[in-house]
């Protein structure tokens, strides 16, 4: 069987039911309909247990009798309780769907909110089809559940208990006949758990693996092509497939032998049973009406009875759905990823007027975007690893536009990343206007921080919503001025103009196209502080001088930090700032640097590491 890849962390698998009783928070508000609809339920079921008493009645009377009329009237009351049996299990699914529905819903926005609070780093451990298979395949299952098996296990509970007690009191000797495959079927019940739940939990896994292979199959669809790759997809698929087919054959051959057992068990008691009430009946100890209802009492448990195999694979199918929907739930940014306020950072934290106060002391100094004694490290990081950003201190004043540079791999993403606290730094503080952004809100933060990112990541909307989605309340107007500081205005001339749809990921649009939206994107909201991650790598020279000069005029209202790779970008800054081993080693002027720090100008004259490692 394939090994498959599962969740980055996997806990100990819980009891059944104490996996399910966490989805009490979520069904506690319908849980006046749910115990209405299992009430219904209870009641239906018992109407199945009262028309064998009800042909007892008739055989012994009207039938033996030779009375047609009580005949006629014995009929009468089996369609009565036929009837009322039907109508009470309708309304239990009447109550139910609704607010099943709704629960599923709840918990599915639960999920989704959840993932957009989760840090960075979580989505960058867990693949994309285990968290799709989470909000969708998973979440349909728990509702299964709560809609069948928890209220049919009840009812099928009250049911069997009741109907053997009915068939003690009718006839004890044939009643303990039927009690006797209890006990194996119990033990049977118990092993089927424990060996259904892991092959359960198995399948589950690995169809999110699977989920991830389609994902990055279709949105990869260039590269697979490009490379001749889809042979090898296809061979991932299948092993994947294969995984998945294999762990369902374990489920359907336990789920088979289980049934099989829970079925000839009670069967072979009932024919003993039978046998033993047809003597009796021969030597007349037994009434013939006592015999055809305790039979048709029997014949009415062997559903509830029979059903319990199958109840118990849902049961634990969704104990498992529900273990994989709070591993996720349960997901908490890790150490140095809080929201709270750091110690070293609380007196920066502390609200309002106090803020203020400190800010005004400092003057200049705190004015700007401030990094003081900076330092980060991936959660994941070997113990041993060096940080990525360590002591790094950089102020930009206000309204300044500051180049970050540097070799690839010196961390200039990570630094961009910690401003907008898409990551937290482990270590330092980082300031704006003097407040420490560990203090502020989050939503507060994203309104002062607009960040364009290197690699432009468009939604499956239209031009219009994708740049808008950079500013609350934006219209027209700043659509238009947005698109026109990026050179985007090709916009205006698609099919439907700025009502265009793009297309998954953007990939109807070119690169260069792509990246000018998300340019646009960033700067619709004239914020306060902009970082450009290498915002115009994707453009051919002509098209990247129009933008710097349309982008001058909105960096000279704003405080700006941009990733530069080119001299042209560097060109749009005020000063520069070159990052090396993690350390902000130099800050100046385009000029100052380029004569006067030898790493700097192996950069801007694009001289080979080597080159420049010999220069230094």
């Amino acid at each position: 069987m394939t090994e498959t890849r599962g969740d980055p962390a996997r806990p100990r698998r819980r009891s059944t039911v104490r996996s399910l009783l966490r989805l009490w928070p979520y069904v506690r508000p319908v849980r006046g309909r749910l115990l209405a609809a299992a009430l219904m339920a209870v009641l239906g079921s018992l109407m199945s247990l009262v028309i064998p008493l009800a042909l007892k009645w008739m055989v012994d009377g009207p039938v033996a009798d030779r009375e047609p009329s009580g005949v006629w009237l014995g009929g009468l009351v089996l369609l009565a309780l036929g009837s009322a049996e039907a109508s009470l299990f309708w309304a239990r699914r009447a109550l139910t769907a609704r607010p099943l529905a709704r629960v599923e819903a709840d918990m599915r926005a639960s999920l989704y909110r959840h993932l957009q609070r989760l840090p960075v780093s979580f989505h960058d451990r867990w693949p994309s089809g285990q968290l799709l298979s989470r909000a969708t395949t998973d979440l349909m299952l728990l509702r299964i559940f709560l809609a069948f098996p928890l209220t049919f296990l009840l009812v099928n509970g009250v049911t069997i208990v009741a109907g053997f007690l009915i068939l003690l009191t009718q006839e004890w000797t044939l009643g303990l006949v039927l009690l006797a495959p209890v006990v194996p079927l119990i033990v049977l019940c118990r092993y089927f758990e424990e060996r259904y739940s892991e092959a359960a939990r198995t399948a589950q896994d690995r169809t999110g693996d699977l989920t991830t292979v389609v994902e990055e199959s279709v949105l990869g669809i260039r590269v697979v092509k490009g490379f001749g790759r889809h042979r090898g997809q296809e061979r991932a698929f299948a092993a994947l497939a294969g995984g998945v087919r294999d762990t369902e054959l374990c489920k359907a051959g336990l789920l088979g032998a289980v049934w099989a057992v829970i079925m000839i068990l009670p069967e072979l008691a009932l024919g003993a049973a039978l046998v033993l009430g047809v003597v009796r009946v021969a030597d007349g100890d037994l009434s013939a009406g006592t015999l055809v209802a305790f039979l048709s009492t029997a014949l009415a448990l062997r559903w509830p009875v029979e059903s319990m195999g199958f109840l118990l694979a849902i049961t634990n199918e969704s104990a498992t759905a529900a273990d994989r929907f709070f591993e996720v739930m349960d997901s908490r940014p890790p150490a140095g990823e809080t929201a709270s306020v750091p110690a070293p950072r609380a007196e920066a934290g502390k609200a309002g007027a106090g803020t203020a106060k400190a800010a005004d002391a400092r003057g200049d100094e705190a004015a700007g975007l401030r990094l003081e004694g900076v330092e980060f490290r991936y959660p994941d990081a070997p113990a041993d690893a060096p940080p990525v950003l360590r002591g790094v201190d950089l102020h930009i004043r206000p309204g300044e536009t500051m180049a970050l540079v540097g070799t690839t791999g010196s961390g200039k993403t990570t630094l961009t990343a910690l401003i907008p606290r898409l990551h937290e730094a482990t270590a330092g503080r980082i300031t704006l206007d003097g407040q420490d952004i560990a203090a502020l809100p989050r939503e507060r933060l994203r309104r002062l921080v607009s960040v364009a990112f290197e690699d432009p990541t468009l939604f499956s909307a239209t031009v219009a919503e994708n740049v808008l989605m950079g500013a609350e309340g934006a219209g027209e107007p700043e659509l238009v001025r947005a698109l026109a500081v990026a050179q985007a205005d090709f916009a205006h001339d698609l099919p439907d103009g700025t009502a265009t749809r793009v297309g998954e990921q953007g990939l109807s649009l070119s690169g260069g196209q792509r990246q000018r939206l998300a340019l646009a994107r960033a700067v619709v909201g004239e914020p306060r502080f902009l970082i450009l991650d290498d915002p115009l790598s994707a453009l051919d020279v002509h098209t990247e001088a129009m933008v710097e000069a349309a982008l001058r005029k909105v960096l000279a209202t704003t405080t700006a930090l941009v990733v530069a790779h080119r001299p042209s970008t560097v060109l749009l800054a005020d000063r520069v700032a070159l990052l090396s081993g993690g350390r902000v080693t130099a800050v100046g002027t385009h000029h100052e640097l380029l004569h006067g720090n030898r790493e700097y100008a192996a950069l801007m004259s694009g001289e080979p590491r080597g080159e420049e490692g010999r220069t230094r």
